[in-house]
């Protein structure tokens, strides 16, 4: 293959990418054919670049765990220590799973909680180290050690994506909400927890901000 030929092919599967995830989001049953239709191609060349739609939406569940790993980085600045670093953290990681919210369901389809669970372990491997940091200087208590505990949160985070699909609470809500429950998980008094996350969601535009 010419390099121009990889380039154009590139350039079709992350346009196909970028509309299948919009298509997704906009109705969850979305078929190969109407991705194709969408993204103006033919439906050869959607399966030419993934061929069935469990593996076109587990590529984009691989985007977006990137997503999410690099906004739990990008949530830990300006913050200071393990308490804020977990709850600038999670909000992060909540402002991106939102907009991917929809996705996430359908992966738990097709990739598995197992599969998930997988590519999300270097996100979990980041806030075990924060969790561990805070257990050690006793601002976080709890019986589970730092790896259960932050397993714990990503399961809570997965049920408050589930709860915002099935119209418990709204997104708006959902993000502070699920920081003040992981700090609360990890011991921090709600008060605390509750004035925190507000202060956070002000400062960096969070979601609820």
């Amino acid at each position: 293959m010419t390099t121009g030929s990889s380039s154009r092919a590139e350039a079709n599967r992350r346009r196909i990418l970028d509309v299948a995830l919009a298509e997704l989001l906009r109705d969850p049953d979305a078929s190969m054919d109407q991705i194709a239709r969408a993204a103006g191609v033919v439906r050869r060349t959607v399966y030419g670049h993934f061929p069935n739609r469990e593996a076109l939406i587990a590529t984009l569940v691989d985007g977006a765990v990137v997503a999410v790993a690099e906004a739990r980085v990008a949530g830990l600045k300006a913050t200071e220590g393990p308490v804020e670093a977990l709850a600038g953290g999670t909000l992060a990681v909540w402002e991106v799973a939102d907009r991917y919210r929809i996705l996430v369901a359908l992966a738990q389809r097709s990739v598995t909680v197992q599969g998930i669970r997988a590519r999300l372990a270097p996100v979990r491997e980041g806030f075990t180290e924060v969790i561990q940091a805070g257990l050690d200087s006793g601002e976080f208590t709890s019986p589970l050690p730092a790896a259960a505990l932050a397993c714990v949160h990503e399961q809570m985070l997965f049920a408050v994506v589930d709860a915002v699909n099935d119209g418990l609470l709204t997104a708006r809500e959902a993000g502070r909400a699920a920081a003040v429950t992981v700090l609360t998980a990890a011991g921090v008094p709600a008060s605390d927890a509750t004035e925190l996350v507000a202060k956070l969601s002000v400062a960096g535009s969070g979601p609820g901000g």
